[in-house]
This record gives structure tokens, C-alpha cells and sequence, in this order.
């Protein structure tokens, strides 16, 4: 069993571990958490299941191994515990950019602020 976090398999050892997993059926990769979008453990996620493959490194790899995902996981304050924390702060905030996040998740926490603060300018990056 490997344990590694490194985001969304981007990054660090788990890439190592993957290329030398990924092929053998023996295998199984456990996905904690969110995957982002076009991030390899999305791939992993999305195209495993179908025998399908994934890029790192610049190198395709097959995917064979199983592929498990455990939800509800993350380090991320959710829409909620941001709209808590922008409450909280004590001078209303000018302008507020979301840089990280889904598309339509952005869009919505966008229209959320912009309710809760009319005339402060949320931009999405």
C-alpha cells in the first residue's frame, strides 16, 4: 500500500508509484478526495475504471490497476465556509478574485458573494 499526497497526482513520489503501478492489475489506487479537472488523478479517476490511460511526465500509461475513490475528503473550505470567512472579515473587501475552483462552482460562489456584498467587485480568474 502506498499513502501519498501530493494534490491531484500532479507532483512528488505518487507519480513514481503510479508509473510503476498503473500497468499491473494487482494494483488498486484509492483517490481521497476532489479531483480537479484535467489533473492526472481526475484521468486516473475518470478513464481507469474503462481501461483507459493517463500522461506523466510526458510518458503514456496504461491504466489497469483498480481504481477506488473515497469522497467527502478534503483540505478545501467548501462554498459555505468561504461565504463564513468573508463575513467575518471586519472592512468589506473592494474586490474579491476566485482563481481556484470548477467553473460553474466559481460562478456560483461569485453570484453568492456578489448577493452578500452589492457593490464589491468579484472577478474570476
Amino acid at each position: 500500500m502506498v499513502i501519498a499526497a501530493s494534490g491531484m497526482c500532479s507532483g512528488g513520489r505518487v507519480v513514481n508509484y503510479l508509473k510503476s503501478m498503473l500497468g499491473d492489475p494487482r494494483h488498486s489506487v484509492l483517490l481521497v478526495g476532489y479531483q480537479a479537472t484535467a489533473t492526472p488523478g481526475r484521468i486516473i479517476q475518470k478513464y481507469g475504471p474503462a481501461g483507459g490511460y493517463v500522461d506523466l511526465d510526458g510518458e503514456r500509461f496504461s491504466i489497469r490497476t483498480r481504481v477506488h475513490t473515497v469522497d467527502g475528503y478534503s483540505a478545501h473550505a467548501d462554498q459555505d465556509d468561504l461565504i463564513r470567512f468573508v463575513k467575518g472579515i471586519r472592512q468589506r473587501p473592494r474586490e474579491i478574485r476566485l482563481v481556484h475552483g470548477e467553473e460553474a462552482a466559481k460562478r456560483e460562489l461569485r453570484r453568492r458573494l456578489q448577493r452578500l456584498l452589492p457593490g464589491t467587485a468579484v472577478g474570476i480568474a
